[in-house]
C-alpha cells in the first residue's frame, strides 16, 4: 500500500444537516438593474450610499435611483482596512438607510461591511470571524457588474490587514443581502482578460465546494452547474463580450458560486491564491486561475469521480489523472487568456518561501481541503507555477 497516496473521500450522506441562506429577493436578468430604483422607492428608503469603484461611480445613473444619493468611490480590486475606515467615516456623514454594493466583490464585500459597522459599537476587530455580527445597521442590496466573486448571494466580506498583509474574514448571516439585482447586461463592459478571471473565479469557488470535505448534495447541484455553465459560456464571452447569453450564463454560475461558499466555502485553491493578492496585489480572479490547475490535480487522487467529472463539465477529457488533470486544466485556462507563469506577473522567486508559510496559515480553508497539504507541498505548487 502507498502511504503517500490518500484514499477517496466518502460522499456526505443526503441526511447530513446544511443550511442555504440567500437573499430575500433575487432579480435577474438583462435590464433589471433599474429595479433598484424602483425597490428602495417602494420600501421608503431616501437615504442612499453607493459602495463602487472608479469605473461603476460614474454610472450610478443606470440603477434610476432617487432621493439623497452619496457614492463612495474608491474602492479597489483589493481592499484593505485603511479603505473600509474611508467608506465607514462617509457612511456616519451619510447615516444611509440603503447601502448598495454596486461593482465586484470588492464593492459588495465593503458594502456588507459598512452597512454592518457603521452605526455599531462593534469594531472590525470585534467582528472577524463566523457568526460575531450583532446587528446590521442599514438595508443592504447588492449589484454585481462582474461574473466571479458571488458575493452577493454570499454572508461573507474579506479585506486585506495591511499589518500583517493577512486577508481577514467576516462572516455573518446579518451581511446577507435584502435584495441582490444581477444584471448580466452590466457586464458587457468587462475587457477579455477580465472576463476570463473572473469567470475562472466563479468556476473555482463552485470547483472547491464540489470537491471539499464538507461537500454536500444540496450544493453539489449549484456547484456542479455553476462549473457547466463556466464550460458552456466563458469562451464565447471573452471572445465576444456582446454576447449577453453568455454573459447571463456567467451571470448565474457566479450566483451558483456564490450559493456554494456560505455552507461548503472554498479549499486550497483559495488558500494558495490569496497570498498572490495580499503580498503582490494580483487581482484574485487572475491569482485563482493561475493556481486552479495545481490545485485540482494536487486532490485529484482524494476526489478522482468529482475531478473527472468537473472536466467533462468544463468540455475537457474526463480523467482523474493527476498529471493529465494539471495539462488539461492549465490549458484550458490558458487557452482564455489567463496568465499562468507567477514570473511573469512579477512575484520574486525568493517570496514563494514566504508566501507558502502563509497560505499554509489558512486553516479555516485549508481544513475543508479534501487531501491534507503541507507546507512543502504548497511551496512545491508555486514552485511549479513559477
Amino acid at each position: 500500500m502507498n502511504l503517500h497516496t490518500p484514499r477517496p473521500l466518502a460522499t456526505t450522506s443526503l441526511a447530513t444537516p446544511i443550511a442555504l441562506q440567500t437573499p430575500r429577493l433575487i432579480e435577474f436578468g438583462a435590464g433589471v438593474a433599474p429595479t433598484a430604483g424602483r425597490w428602495a422607492h417602494e420600501h421608503k428608503l431616501a437615504r442612499i450610499l453607493v459602495v463602487a469603484d472608479a469605473f461603476n461611480a460614474k454610472r450610478v445613473d443606470a440603477l434610476e435611483l432617487n432621493g439623497e444619493v452619496a457614492v463612495f468611490g474608491e474602492v479597489t480590486a483589493e481592499p484593505d482596512v485603511p479603505l473600509l475606515d474611508a467608506g465607514l467615516a462617509l457612511a456616519r456623514q451619510v447615516k444611509p438607510d440603503l447601502v448598495i454594493g454596486f461593482g465586484g466583490g470588492s464593492a459588495m464585500d465593503l458594502a456588507k461591511l459598512i452597512a454592518t459597522l457603521a452605526t455599531s459599537s462593534q469594531a472590525l476587530q470585534d467582528v472577524v470571524g463566523a457568526e460575531k455580527v450583532s446587528a446590521r445597521g442599514s438595508t443592504l442590496m447588492q449589484v454585481p457588474t462582474t461574473s466571479g466573486t458571488g458575493s452577493e448571494a454570499g454572508t461573507r466580506a474579506l479585506l486585506i490587514d495591511p499589518a500583517t498583509q493577512n486577508k481577514l474574514a467576516v462572516q455573518s448571516r446579518h451581511m446577507l443581502a435584502d435584495i441582490a439585482i444581477i444584471d448580466p447586461a452590466l457586464t458587457l463592459t468587462l475587457p477579455p482578460a477580465i472576463t476570463a478571471s473572473t469567470g475562472v473565479d466563479a468556476m473555482a469557488h463552485c470547483v472547491e465546494a464540489f470537491t471539499n470535505k464538507r461537500a454536500h448534495p444540496l450544493i453539489d447541484m449549484y456547484a456542479l452547474e455553476g462549473i457547466r455553465l463556466v464550460g458552456r459560456y466563458l469562451a464565447r464571452a471573452v471572445a465576444d463580450g456582446t454576447d449577453v447569453e453568455a454573459r447571463a450564463g456567467l451571470s448565474l454560475a457566479s450566483l451558483y458560486g456564490g450559493f456554494c461558499l456560505g455552507p461548503v466555502n472554498t479549499a486550497a485553491g483559495h488558500a494558495v491564491a490569496y497570498p498572490l493578492g495580499t503580498r503582490h496585489h494580483i487581482a484574485h480572479g487572475a491569482a485563482n486561475a493561475l493556481i486552479f490547475p495545481h490545485t485540482l490535480a494536487f486532490n485529484a487522487p482524494a476526489v478522482p469521480d468529482k475531478t473527472a467529472a468537473v472536466l467533462a463539465a468544463l468540455g475537457c477529457k474526463s480523467t482523474s489523472s493527476a498529471d493529465e488533470v494539471l495539462v488539461l486544466a492549465h490549458r484550458y485556462c490558458s487557452d482564455l487568456g489567463c496568465e499562468m507563469r507567477l514570473s511573469a506577473l512579477n512575484v520574486a522567486r525568493e517570496d514563494l518561501p514566504t508566501m507558502a508559510s502563509e497560505a499554509h496559515a489558512i486553516r479555516r480553508l485549508l481544513d475543508n481541503n479534501p487531501r491534507d497539504i503541507s507546507r512543502e507541498q504548497i511551496l512545491a505548487l508555486y514552485e511549479g507555477a513559477y
